[in-house]
């Protein structure tokens, strides 16, 4: 990912890249966002449904907890998400983290299942593509190879 969009979301996001400038050592995140630029808008939807969720369901408790007049049951406080890493394996997004909660573990899914319909090089519809090496990518970034492979299928379906 370009070194703008890497910065964009860790600036935006910093409880959940708080790990981005930590050694190797500490976090897989100090390589960085290990995939192409085409899935920033999927992982930028992701972080801020994410902190939205945290933040709000930790005031919701926090004001359960001053005050409580029905006496409601007071919900578990959810965990700061902190990505461990976020790379493309399989021709898809993986996005590793801690903390959180089962809501934020469908949210997880979700983008990394809206990974395998999106260009990973420029955002557009895409499909999984490729034959050892799988990749997600749109008609104009389908590498060469598979491109004689999908010319050749349309050609056998018109004779």
């Amino acid at each position: 990912m370009k070194d703008e969009l890497d910065r964009n979301l860790c600036e935006r996001y910093p409880k959940i890249f708080k790990n981005r400038t930590a050694s190797i050592n500490e976090s897989c995140m100090a390589w960085g966002f290990d995939c192409g630029d085409g899935w920033f808008n999927i992982l930028n939807q992701l972080c801020a449904n994410i902190q939205y969720h945290i933040d709000w369901k930790n005031k919701q408790r926090a004001r359960l907890l001053i005050d409580n007049p029905y006496n409601s049951e007071i919900p578990e406080e959810v965990a700061q998400v902190v990505a461990d890493q976020v790379k493309e394996k399989f021709g898809t997004l993986r996005f590793y983290y801690t903390g959180g909660d089962d809501r934020i573990d469908g949210m997880v899914c979700m983008a990394e299942s809206m990974s395998e319909i999106t260009c990973e090089t420029c955002g557009a519809p895409g499909k999984l593509r490729g034959d050892r090496w799988v990749y997600t990518a749109c008609d104009e970034h389908t590498q060469e190879k598979d491109r004689d492979v999908v010319a050749e299928k349309q050609q056998l379906e018109h004779t």
